[in-house]
């Protein structure tokens, strides 16, 4: 790959971080019905979705099912979308976010790290509903790709409305991984997904759905991820 793709690749990138401001977020779990409050920092979150064209200019792979290059990655994994994290950190000069803990055989995360990383669920709700205590921040059909309006597959990202802090398909196209696991007492290392995808009907599109599944052996065609990232 030549050097001005690289170039070319982290203006962009750069360009498209939006600073999420400092708040708090009350999370659910309807499962064991339990309610917690979280304090979000200040973070930067992408407006868009990690696109097949940037992943595969960082890996030179383009798993998805529906081929474009606008529209958003899918058919990867949690362990894929961190990895994409690391080496998209390690390309531009930055501190990985995850490291391998071989002994775990799992992740562990530096927080002091300035690379790229996946949200944290709290950080992903917070995000989505962007000032309001609304299930959804908008029409869904204004807002989201599901499956009523989709036909039955992902489309270019950023080409429904926006939340209030310019965030793009934060609802329907496909499912985000964040980067929590879910319940480690009972699900092991399962990791957490939100946002809703193409395929769901209106009311899996919603801000507080939580959905977990295998770190590294689940794959499917209506979930990808979005990058966030500390500020310096």
């Amino acid at each position: 790959m030549k050097e001005s793709e690289y170039i070319n690749g982290i203006d962009s990138i750069n360009e498209m971080m939006v600073e999420i401001p400092k708040g708090e977020i009350v999370l659910r779990d309807d499962r064991i019905n339990e309610k917690w409050k979280v304090i979000i920092q200040p973070f930067l979150l992408s407006k868009y979705l990690v696109t097949q064209e940037l992943y595969e200019l960082i890996t030179q792979q383009n798993p998805s099912a529906s081929k474009g290059k606008n529209k958003p990655v899918e058919c990867v994994s949690w362990l894929d979308s961190v990895k994409f994290c690391n080496l998209l950190s390690g390309k531009l000069g930055l501190t990985p976010y995850y490291k391998v803990d071989d002994e775990l055989d799992d992740f562990i995360i530096d927080t002091t790290a300035n690379g790229y990383r996946l949200p944290s669920e709290a950080e992903w709700e917070y995000a989505c509903k962007a000032g309001s205590a609304d299930i959804r921040y908008g029409d869904t059909d204004k807002i989201a790709w599901y499956k009523l309006n989709a036909n039955g597959h992902t489309h270019d990202i950023g080409s429904k409305e926006a939340n209030n802090w310019g965030l793009y398909d934060m609802l329907g196209n496909v499912w985000e991984w964040c980067s929590d696991k879910y319940d480690e007492t009972v699900y092991g290392t399962y990791r957490i997904f939100r946002g809703g995808g193409w395929n769901d009907a209106e009311r899996g599109c919603l801000a507080t759905n939580r959905r977990r599944s295998h770190p590294t052996a689940f794959k499917i065609d209506d979930l990808g991820f979005r990058l966030a990232k500390n500020l310096d």
